[in-house]
């Protein structure tokens, strides 16, 4: 696939005609997109899977001062929090650990988004990281290496996600208009993975014992790494390329770039509230909200399952929905669909606040939290492909993948600052801290329209496309 020498390998004819032929046939896309997409599912699986568990097991398990013994380094682990912090209680502490963690996790994607560009290509990166998350989550099993396998997990994370979400980029010609289609294939094996992850750890760890959860975590890590491997021969060609022969910056793509992080920074906010439902919002539904269903209670990760499934059983109607308006030439350009999104995010918050108010004393009933994961779902499907198909795109390609890993940045800043955040949990009421959380979103939408002028002429999005493959911009969703 590469050749670490620094020099492109070469396709054989009977390869190239290989690649010509397997151009359509995953669904009208490159074969090697079956591939990637299989790889990140089981990925995700893997990460999503611990995730339901992590808020969970830290809060109601092994930050409790009976087992926090058992941690390696604890104690210096949990003074560096309290030093900028200052004293936490236990929830206080699982989820200013939690923030930092998710925070982390998509920070990493941009140093490894720039090792996979100048140092070992993103195929190699992509491997590495899988193992180092395979590692990590295996750690996770053990009490005593619980820190240990967080800073794997992040490291490996680092390494994988945006190189191997930049891969799909790589399948197509900057130009070519199925690129949109691909990123939203993409995505759907995220929440593919996503779905089935808690229905599967999320029950293990919490019915018959937290490690078993992340076991099961791990074992899908190894299945993904498994399937990449199989698909190598499809995967966009890349190299290390010497320093003198890479692609480098023109003129005026700083100004892009910067267009691209202020678009992130406002994204930050939508990944604010998204976080705050991986961190205090399990914690709420544990206590908040009556979830017996027919006698039998209903696991608090399987909420993060009908999260996914809201975004599975949405996404067609969604897409259909813009075919329907690119056809009557009504069709949003993407900074709008950006601030939909973000508006409809706080709306789903709104009726948290309001699910908890109308409740009065009483357990919430469980159909506000239902409603809330499916208008979640719109707002998601509204900012998240949309985003990181318009980073991938606009972004210069010298720096291609490291700024496809910039696009975590938003999720770095929302994750720190929901961490924060969710602190404020225990002091306020919940219909207050959700209501917070709506307004915060809310404000992400108010900015996306009042500067998308300025953002759509900085980032060149109504410029002709065709005359700059550099700039090649399809808005359309195929």
């Amino acid at each position: 696939m590469s050749d670490v020498s620094g020099t492109q390998a070469q396709d054989t004819p009977a390869i190239a005609g290989k690649r010509a032929a397997d151009d359509k046939v995953f669904f009208g896309h490159p074969r090697g997109l079956a591939y990637i997409v299989f790889t990140e599912a089981w990925e995700r699986f893997s990460f999503y899977g611990m995730q339901a568990l992590l808020i969970l097991y830290m809060a109601t398990y092994l930050f409790l001062p009976e087992h926090s013994g058992n941690v390696a380094a604890f104690e210096p682990f949990r003074g560096v929090f309290e030093s900028v912090f200052g004293p936490l209680s236990v929830q206080a502490l699982a989820s200013q650990v939690f923030g930092a963690y998710v925070g982390l996790v998509y920070f990493a994607p941009v140093l490894g988004g720039l090792i996979g560009d100048r140092l070992l290509g993103r195929t190699k990166a992509v491997l590495l990281g899988a193992l180092f998350m395979a590692a990590g989550h295996f750690l996770m099993a053990f009490e005593a290496s619980f820190l240990l396998a967080l800073a794997t997990l992040i490291v490996g994370s680092g390494l994988l996600k945006g190189n191997l979400a930049a891969q799909v980029g790589g399948l197509y010609e900057k130009s070519d208009k199925r690129r949109d289609s691909g990123y939203s294939i993409y995505v759907f094996s995220i929440n593919v993975g996503a779905f089935i992850a808690p229905l599967i750890c999320g029950t293990l760890g919490e019915v018959y014992g937290w490690h078993y959860g992340f076991g099961a975590a791990g074992i899908g890590m190894l299945v993904g790494l498994a399937v990449y491997l199989s698909g190598r021969a499809y995967l966009p060609v890349d190299a290390v390329s010497k320093s003198e022969d890479r692609p480098k910056l023109q003129k005026g793509d700083g100004v892009v770039i910067s267009a691209i992080l202020v678009m992130l920074a406002l994204t930050s906010l939508y990944w604010t509230a998204q976080s705050q439902v991986w961190n205090a919002y399990p914690l709420w539904l544990r206590s908040d909200v009556a979830r017996s269903v027919f006698g039998l209670d209903v696991p608090v990760t399987w909420f993060q399952s009908l999260d996914s499934l809201a975004v599975l059983l949405l996404a067609p109607l969604v897409l259909w929905y813009w075919r329907h308006q690119s056809r009557r030439n009504a069709e949003p350009g993407d900074l709008i669909k950006l601030a939909l999104g973000c508006a409809v995010f706080s709306i789903a918050f709104l009726l948290l606040g309001v699910g908890d108010i109308l409740s009065a004393d009483k357990p919430v009933a469980l159909i506000w939290p239902v409603i809330f994961h499916f208008v979640c779902a719109i707002g998601f499907l509204y900012v998240g492909p949309i985003a990181l198909a318009l980073t991938s795109r606009a972004a210069p390609e010298s720096v291609n993948s490291m700024m496809v890993g910039s696009y975590y940045l938003a999720i770095f800043v929302g994750g720190l600052f929901s961490g924060w955040l969710a602190r404020f949990y225990e002091e306020m009421s919940a219909s207050g801290f959700w209501l917070m959380h709506a307004a915060i979103v809310g404000a992400a939408a108010i900015l996306l329209i009042v500067l998308r002028p300025v953002l759509s002429r900085l980032m060149r999005l109504d410029t002709d496309r065709s005359a700059d493959p550099e700039e090649a911009f399809q808005q359309e969703i195929q």
